[in-house]
């Protein structure tokens, strides 16, 4: 098989989140054990940063990574969803791991996927450690799929254990209060690993010191520091900023040398380092056209602040969304003065545009629909005067498919 049969046969034996959703999602650590087991154990042989949260892990990852990189460390790079390229997931230095490499894993491990059965998710995280151990890195940053006790990451030992902002989100999963995904997201603290976390709720909070404390695990808390600034745009980025620079502090005290300039140019330097994209990007001038892949209640709201921020002349929200997430609780905190675009990204979990519509309709929002994101940004952009600010996103997958 080629590199594109090979994903088309991965996507096909493999249950996969992104595109089904919660049947995808394995409540244990079972697979991922097996699976890693006939691989030797590669987890074991690398040193990694661990990364959990709602929103701003992957950022934080990209952020720190690129700081190892700056200091001159060999950093294998491991997050979800890919954008554009699968291979997005799976980076050493920025570059993302060969066709030829994903081709022959599939093909050596067959058999082995077909014993065990494990999802999209567990293969390629299996695939990721036997990559950053064949590849012998320095550091590995690693990202949480969903959750954290049970997420397919967390048979690593860290050097740090990291969570960031925790809100809610996959609900139908994780819980239905802020406390309980709070809960599942502090599974990834190891005994006596010590752990940082992102600046968050005082309701979260509590329940992330009570699980450090339960494994004897020393904590740390992010505080915003405008000292340093990174290239990511958006009002999160702070938060995100706040908790890298925390966790540089913390791998010092470890032993990792990290000078203040690898910590500075590795935040301004972090798209072309780890080739980033999708936060608060701006794809176009005249009219400007912003994209983010910010896509629940927490994130939502903090778009429509930062688009509160900008000058135009009207507001273009070209919006799709998936079924899964809480579509009432977005579309009530879009803002009504826009004119939208409605569209439906092409995954089995999309939301159809008819219903998102019909739905956006009893909150007061009204536009028009284009089944296509590329076609609906494009209709925008025809309606649009040159001072007007188009924004794209409610899903990564209507971001993706723009980009």
């Amino acid at each position: 098989m080629n590199y594109q049969e090979t994903l088309d046969w991965l996507f096909q034996q493999l249950a996969s989140f992104q595109r089904v959703g919660q049947s995808a999602y394995k409540e244990d650590l079972s697979n991922i054990t097996a699976l890693c087991e006939r691989l030797q154990h590669p987890q074991k042989n690398i040193k990694c940063i661990h990364i959990a949260g709602t929103n701003g892990k992957g950022s934080t990852c990209h952020l720190l990574a690129s700081v190892l990189q700056e200091q001159g460390y060999k950093v294998g790079l491991y997050t979800s969803p890919h954008l554009k390229d699968f291979r997005e997931r799976i980076k050493i230095n920025g570059a993302m791991i060969s066709e030829a490499e994903v081709v022959d894993f599939v093909k050596i491990h067959e058999a082995d996927f077909l014993d065990i059965s494990p999802s999209f998710f567990e293969m390629t995280t299996a695939l990721a450690f036997g990559h950053f151990a064949a590849h012998k890195v320095d550091v590995a940053v690693i990202e949480t799929g969903l959750g954290g006790r049970l997420d397919a990451t967390n048979i690593v030992i860290p050097e740090l254990s990291v969570i960031t902002n925790v809100a809610l989100d996959h609900q139908n999963i994780l819980g239905n209060t802020v406390e309980l995904i709070a809960k599942e997201k502090a599974g990834i603290i190891k005994t006596r690993v010590p752990a940082v976390f992102g600046p968050t709720s005082k309701e979260v909070l509590s329940v992330l010191k009570a699980a450090a404390q339960s494994k004897a695990s020393s904590y740390f808390l992010a505080q915003l520091n405008h000292s340093y600034n990174s290239a990511l745009g958006g009002r999160c980025q702070d938060e995100n900023t706040a908790t890298v620079c925390e966790v540089v502090s913390q791998m010092r005290g470890l032993g990792w040398g990290i000078s203040d300039e690898a910590l500075e140019y590795g935040l301004k330097n972090v798209i072309k380092n780890t080739q980033l994209r999708g936060r608060w990007e701006q794809l176009s001038e005249h009219p400007k056209v912003i994209c983010d892949t910010g896509h629940n209640t927490h994130a939502i709201k903090s778009i429509v602040k930062q688009l509160g921020e900008e000058s135009y002349n009207k507001l273009w929200m070209v919006i799709g969304l998936v079924g899964d997430k809480d579509v009432d609780a977005v579309l009530g905190l879009l803002p009504k003065h826009a004119h939208y675009i409605f569209c439906q990204p092409n995954i089995p979990r999309a939301l159809s545009v008819a219903v998102l519509s019909e739905k956006a309709a009893e909150y007061s929002l009204s536009g028009i629909k284009v089944q296509q994101p590329v076609d609906a940004l494009s209709e925008a952009q025809k309606l649009a005067n040159e001072d007007d600010l188009i924004f794209v996103g409610g899903s990564t997958f209507v971001v993706a498919e723009v980009l």
